[in-house]
C-alpha cells in the first residue's frame, strides 16, 4: 500500500524531450516507474530511446512514445500520473491541459513559476471539481520505494518500509530518507515550498493516516 503513487501507476512526462525531462525520465525508469509516454505537441509521433541501468545493474533500452497532448497519452496508454518538467512560462498551460484531461495526479517539478500562474491553475482545478490532485510546484515529486517514482527524488538512498514522509524541502526530504534508510518508507512526498501549492501537509497526513501500511 502507498499514497498517491503505486507500482500500478502509469506515468507520462510533459517535457520529456527536454534535457531535464530526459535525464529524470531515465532515472524514473531505472527506479522501476512505469513511464508510458511523453508529451510534446511539436514532437508528436516520435519515440525516444532511454538507455536504462536498473538498481540490479542490468542495462536495457526502453522506447517511449511522444504524444501531442495529455488527452491523447491517456487515451492511448491509460496513464494516471503526469510529471511536468515544462519551462516556467509554459507551466500554467501544461497544468491546465492536464486538468482538462482529468488525469488523477499532476506532479509539477518546475520552479520559478509566477505565483499568479500557480494560483490560477489551482483555482482552475477547483472549478473543475478537483479531479486532478496537484503536487507542487517547485517540488521534488514523490516516491514509493520499490514501487514507483514520479519526479527527481533519488531512488537509491532508502528502502521500502512503514514511515510516511511529507516535506516542503527537497533537500530535507532526501536527508530524512537517508537517515532513516534502515527503517524504510511507505511513500515520501515533497509538496514544494512556494507560497501557493496544491497538496498540503494536511492533505498528505490525512492520506497517510488512512493508509494501513503507514505506521508513523
Amino acid at each position: 500500500m502507498a499514497i498517491f503513487l503505486t507500482k500500478d501507476s502509469k506515468v507520462i512526462v510533459q517535457g520529456m524531450t527536454g534535457s531535464e525531462g530526459q535525464k529524470h525520465t531515465r532515472r524514473m525508469l531505472a527506479s522501476g516507474a512505469n513511464v508510458v509516454g511523453g508529451v510534446n505537441p511539436r514532437k508528436a509521433g516520435q519515440k525516444v530511446d532511454f538507455d536504462v541501468v536498473s538498481e540490479t545493474r542490468e542495462s536495457s533500452t526502453v522506447e517511449i512514445p511522444v504524444f501531442g497532448s495529455v488527452q491523447e497519452a491517456i487515451d492511448t496508454t491509460g496513464a494516471d500520473v503526469t510529471v511536468i518538467f515544462v519551462p516556467e512560462k509554459f507551466t500554467k498551460s501544461a497544468v491546465i491541459e492536464a486538468i482538462d484531461a482529468e488525469i488523477p495526479l499532476a506532479v509539477v517539478i518546475t520552479e520559478g513559476i509566477a505565483v499568479h500562474d500557480t494560483a490560477a491553475f489551482w483555482a482552475y482545478a477547483g472549478a473543475k471539481g478537483n479531479k486532478t490532485r496537484i503536487i507542487g510546484p517547485n517540488c521534488p515529486g514523490l516516491i514509493t520505494p520499490g514501487q514507483s517514482n514520479a519526479g527527481i527524488i533519488p531512488a537509491d538512498i532508502t528502502k521500502p518500509g512503514r514511515i510516511g514522509l511529507v516535506s516542503k524541502s527537497g533537500t530535507l526530504t532526501y536527508q530524512m530518507m537517508y537517515e532513516l534508510r534502515d527503517i524504510g518508507f511507505s511513500t515520501c512526498v515533497g509538496i514544494g515550498g512556494d507560497p501557493v501549492i496544491g497538496t498540503t501537509h494536511i492533505d498528505a497526513l490525512e492520506a497517510f493516516e488512512a493508509d494501513p501500511d503507514t505506521d508513523l
